[in-house]
């Protein structure tokens, strides 16, 4: 009976350890989320307007025309898909965007951008169907003197019933204004 007690003492202190950090793992450092989450948002005229989307780094590639390929959609962000939420009805350049969730893509050329929202949400950022596709708008496309590591968008309110939404990465920056629905 005695050696069964010593026996079990033995298994149940082995087991213990199986379920406690060995010195090893104790010493081993957390891996940095190489696309963590952000998230850009703005109230206008009391309405909530906000994009949730991954923001990779450069880490030393070259972003337009490799990462990011020109010709070829875009899913604008990392990881799961940028959401586009909207508490108004907006005018983005003439087009009416109705209050709701969206996905938002872009589709880069060497001159030319396009902003694509897509009705489709909720999934991965590879996963895109162009026929959900609310509209495409023509992005204004300018040069930025220093380069920015992390990809990063901005919504900024210009005034009482307008904003901009600005996505920059690389030597590359992108803007689009857009005001609340039937405000002047």
């Amino acid at each position: 009976m005695r050696f069964c007690s010593v026996m079990f003492i033995v298994l149940l202190a082995g087991a213990g350890s199986m379920f406690s950090p060995s010195p090893l793992s104790a010493q081993q450092t957390p891996q940095p989320i190489l696309s963590p989450r952000d998230t850009t948002e703005i109230v206008i005229s009391g309405k909530r307007i906000r994009i949730d989307y991954g923001r990779p780094s450069m880490r030393g590639r070259k972003i337009m025309g490799e990462l990011v390929p020109y010709n070829k959609w875009w899913r604008t962000g990392a990881n799961e898909a940028t959401s586009f939420v909207t508490e108004a009805d907006l005018t983005i350049n003439g087009v009416t965007v109705p209050k709701g969730s969206y996905t938002l893509y872009t589709l880069p050329t060497e001159k030319q951008w396009k902003l694509i929202i897509n009705k489709q949400t909720g999934q991965w950022g590879t996963v895109y169907n162009p026929e959900l596709d609310l509209t495409r708008i023509n992005l204004t496309k300018s040069a930025l003197r220093r380069p920015v590591e992390k990809l990063t968008i901005t919504l900024r309110r210009t005034n009482n019933s307008s904003g901009m939404l600005t996505i920059e990465w690389e030597r590359t920056a992108l803007s689009i204004p857009f005001k609340l629905k039937n405000s002047n």
